[in-house]
């Protein structure tokens, strides 16, 4: 099956763990024999393409020249025209099987009345493709659909709203960070880069990883008449709690109700799909993460005190990690024992704030901070640790733990996350409860007992977590909604 991938992150591009969940899901779904077309946001270096996925960007947009126009909903390159009246050359809108439809009939129209419109600027052109997929009869043409997307299209690329917004984007560099200061703007934007792109290619399904990706898979999909499959890793009640983004929360909204299913990283995350954004139980599925088990090459570790333990956090440090608990949990475990350092490794925009409050508690010598970790830093942080703790807020999974896991690190989890639903040989602990926290880091590291079985067990069940399980998963939801192609 050859799959279109949309997403924001992938390695060596990658700002976060969607990268890591992008490259773990992708590389699986190779090992199955399956092609995968991945689009990222931004140029890159062609140079570092992976070789277990074709990578897309804006710049090859460029390199494709002019858009071929055929008939909307008629699936791959190639497809025939049947010819209309009124509109010469182009078909009206059609299933892949040739009949006509309607936009009463169509999954985007499902979203129906209850529609609230989710840009903030009058006029913004995602809006518009909006509503003419939700007004009646509006987009019937591959010349309708093309108008949103870059003007005339026919006349090639270079003088189209794309070749404007192509010329605007710098390059992506390995580690580059890809969320800018407008990210519904960008938003828009990639969707049309991905329907210029994605209208010129042969594929079965459309798999659209988070938010930012779900405009542009919702156009791909009217247009080629593929299904759309949306990959929900966190939302926007994750990242922001209860004080959401209205505009965001109505792109995921539309994401979720437009696709043909859902996957959710978690049950915690189903029931949020559920719950908070009205998506029927039946039409989420539940796709655990993995984590990657290949042995890496042995690395020096770094020199320090004997007698010091190590207690890590890795992630953003942003507020749905929880990095104040892991703090304010420090001062308590120092306030038992001495020979402890914390070792905050991560970006964010709560980074200066911690070390302020950790300076503020009287233990600023005893918290580092690395800034963000990539590649082997990350292992060898982890096999320093002598416990990882992880006190999201709310955390959809968490991949961070069983790459700690992997490397024989004891792990701290949030209960308030979906990996603790498949860890068993983890110690859990409300996010706010820093009290239950520092007692379990300090039973961590002072009885040596309780550290290895939490080592040996934690290493035989993270083995069954495996991205080929997920990407199995995903292979069956393909197949259900793409005939079984």
């Amino acid at each position: 099956m050859r799959i279109l991938m949309l997403g924001w992150e992938f390695p060596p591009f990658i700002a976060g763990g969607l990268g890591v969940a992008c490259h773990g899901l992708t590389r699986a779904l190779d090992r199955k024999g399956h092609e995968v077309i991945f689009v990222l946001p931004r140029p890159i270096d062609e140079s570092q393409q992976r070789t277990h996925v074709r990578l897309l960007s804006p710049a090859s947009v460029a390199k494709a020249g002019p858009v071929p126009l055929r008939p909307v909903g008629a699936g791959g390159p190639g497809a025939t025209r049947p010819g209309a009246s009124g509109d010469p050359g182009v078909a009206p809108l059609t299933s892949p099987d040739g009949s006509p439809i309607s936009l009463e009939r169509s999954s985007v129209h499902a979203v129906g009345a209850s529609f609230v419109s989710p840009y903030p600027k009058a006029g913004h052109a995602v809006d518009r493709m909006m509503d003419a997929m939700r007004n009646r009869g509006a987009m019937t043409s591959a010349s309708d659909a093309m108008a949103w997307f870059g003007g005339s299209f026919g006349g090639g690329v270079g003088d189209s709203a794309i070749g404007a917004a192509i010329a605007a984007m710098k390059p992506m560099e390995a580690g580059d960070s890809q969320y800018g200061g407008d990210l519904v703007a960008d938003a828009e934007r990639y969707a049309r880069m991905v329907v210029a792109l994605g209208y010129r290619e042969s594929f079965d399904v459309i798999h659209a990883h988070d938010w930012l990706t779900y405009p542009a898979g919702i156009a791909l999909s009217y247009v080629t008449g593929k299904p759309l499959i949306v990959h929900v890793h966190a939302t926007e009640f994750d990242r922001s709690g209860e004080h959401v983004s209205q505009a965001v929360y109505e792109i995921e909204r539309d994401g979720m109700h437009a696709a043909s299913r859902v996957i959710a990283v978690s049950m915690l995350t189903k029931g949020i799909c559920t719950s908070r954004y009205g998506v029927p139980a039946e039409k989420v599925e539940v796709v655990y993460n993995g984590v990657d088990h290949e042995v890496g090459q042995p690395v020096p570790q770094q020199t320090i005190e004997a007698r010091d333990k190590i207690v890590l956090f890795l992630g953003r440090i942003t507020m749905q990690k929880g990095p104040e608990y892991f703090i304010a949990a420090a001062k308590r475990v120092l306030d038992k024992m001495d020979n402890v350092k914390f070792v905050v490794a991560g970006s964010g925009d709560m980074a200066l704030r911690m070390i302020e409050l950790a300076a503020g508690m009287g233990i600023g010598h005893k918290v580092l901070f690395t800034g963000f970790l990539r590649g082997s830093d990350v292992e060898r942080v982890f096999k320093m640790a002598d416990c990882y703790v992880m006190p999201s807020v709310s955390e959809p999974f968490g991949i961070a733990p069983l790459e700690a896991m992997s490397n024989d690190t004891p792990v701290i989890i949030s209960k308030q996350s979906g990996v603790s639903e498949v860890l068993t040989h983890a110690l859990k602990v409300d996010f706010w409860d820093i009290d239950e926290m520092a007692n379990k880091i300090v039973a961590v590291l002072k009885y040596p007992p309780l550290s290895q079985t939490l080592r040996e067990h934690g290493r035989f069940e993270v083995r069954r977590l495996t991205w080929d399980g997920a990407a199995e998963r995903c292979e069956q939801i393909y197949g259900a909604v793409a005939g079984g192609a």
